[in-house]
């Protein structure tokens, strides 16, 4: 089963100490290598980051830890492949557009 790691918050909030714990539970300290992936906003736009190698040997997850999120709202997703290949097309959070937005 995959892993998820979200935040709310009602003013702009500093992840990376959280995402640091996180990224490590991809293939190191846990069994999650499968991919990985994270979402935010940064006030009306949206960033994602998505990566099929294991978060805590990604150069990927590596910049996110150290870019400096401030954010809302974010969702982070640390993947164990139960179907499917993997790969870049089955890492998450994905994303849609919605009724022009």
């Amino acid at each position: 089963m995959c892993q998820l790691l979200g935040m709310n918050c009602n003013t702009p909030t500093d992840i990376c100490f959280s995402f640091a714990g996180f990224q490590a539970r991809g293939g190191l300290t846990d069994v999650h290598g499968d991919g990985w992936g994270i979402a935010f906003f940064e006030g009306r736009g949206v960033r994602v980051f998505l990566d099929p190698k294991a978060s805590a040997h990604s150069p990927v997850a590596e910049l996110v830890r150290n870019y400096p999120i401030r954010s809302l709202n974010v969702i982070a997703h640390i993947r164990k492949a139960t179907q499917g290949f993997v790969s870049l097309e089955n890492t998450h959070p994905f994303q849609r557009e919605l009724w022009g937005r």
